[in-house]
């Protein structure tokens, strides 16, 4: 399938230009894209359009307990948060994690399962994820102290999960689920997190995929199979957008003149490079196994501007 990007909501991107101490050159790129890149079983920050690696997290090299490393096996989503300092991930393998870009600590991992295809931070700071084989989201307590064994979760039944997406303005989520597209209001409680569903209305097309925040819009990309949309979270209509439509995984955009970004799979679900809207190569890193990017900015539509990393207490 293709990986379309798009950036979400407005704001600049805070990462830099490679450098020669890569990890601290993360503070202030301005063409930069987070990548879940299954070669080597990483999230990788690219700086654009080299592709020069700036950064990249590993599980092995991590925290992470060597009996947990399987579960960051295919990263299958990378989204930037808490004012881009952090990382929100996870993984075909089932994990979930949040990665603090200065040190590459992942200060809170746990276990989701049933091929975990996305994931995405709640208000207060819990997370919550969706899973397709497994059938189901699944809300997290972050507890940065006791994960991953004893973290309490919840799981909510939702039918081919791909995608979820908090709309700050509206304080619910979206998911978009096979033929449906979904909402759900968070019941906000730090020690037992829990949603509960809203709406729910009928998709065209089949096995809907990407959903994400179009940047600058009060709107979501949406993919399936055949198309992809911009869906309006106000009116609830989704239009065709202007790119590529055919089996697209991801979306992406920035503003700033940087193009909307798509990813093509040339072998099964993977590729090695990454398109504009229109098809044309923007770079390529032979032997890599992309699966989705972003362009790395700031996410007004899901987080408030300047937001800290915090916790729910």
């Amino acid at each position: 399938m293709i990986c379309l990007l798009a950036a979400a909501a407005s704001g600049k991107s805070s990462i830099a230009p490679a450098g020669n101490n890569p990890d601290t050159s993360v503070a202030a790129c301005n063409q930069c894209m987070v990548i879940a890149e299954q070669s080597q079983h990483r999230i990788v920050i690219a700086a654009m359009p080299s592709g020069t690696v700036i950064w990249e997290w590993k599980p092995e090299n991590s925290n992470v307990q060597p009996a947990h490393v399987k579960w960051f096996s295919n990263p299958s989503d990378a989204k930037m948060v808490y004012n881009n300092e952090y990382v929100l991930m996870n993984a075909s393998g089932g994990g979930v994690a949040l990665i603090r870009v200065a040190d590459k600590k992942t200060v809170f991992y746990a276990y989701a399962g049933g091929n975990t295809h996305s994931v995405e931070l709640l208000p207060d700071g819990n997370i919550v994820s969706a899973s397709s084989t497994g059938n189901y989201l699944m809300v997290f307590k972050t507890d940065t102290v006791h994960f991953p064994d004893n973290v309490y979760t919840k799981k909510i039944p939702i039918d081919f999960g791909h995608n979820v997406v908090w709309d700050a303005k509206q304080q619910r989520l979206w998911s978009a689920a096979r033929e449906h597209m979904h909402s759900f209001r968070y019941n906000f409680n730090c020690n037992a997190p829990d949603l509960v569903q809203d709406t729910v209305f009928s998709l065209p097309g089949t096995e809907a995929h990407d959903l994400f925040p179009v940047y600058g819009e009060n709107k979501l990309w949406l993919t399936n199979t055949t198309n992809v949309y911009k869906f309006d979270v106000i009116t609830q209509k989704l239009t065709k957008a202007d790119v590529l439509q055919d089996n697209i995984k991801c979306v992406s955009s920035a503003g700033d003149g940087l193009p909307t970004i798509v990813i093509r799979p040339k072998e099964s679900w993977w590729t090695d490079e990454v398109l504009d809207a229109k098809g044309k190569r923007l770079f390529i890193q032979k032997g890599w196994k992309i699966y989705k990017a972003r362009w790395v900015v700031r996410n007004t539509f899901s987080y408030p501007a300047g937001d800290p990393m915090h916790l729910c207490r």
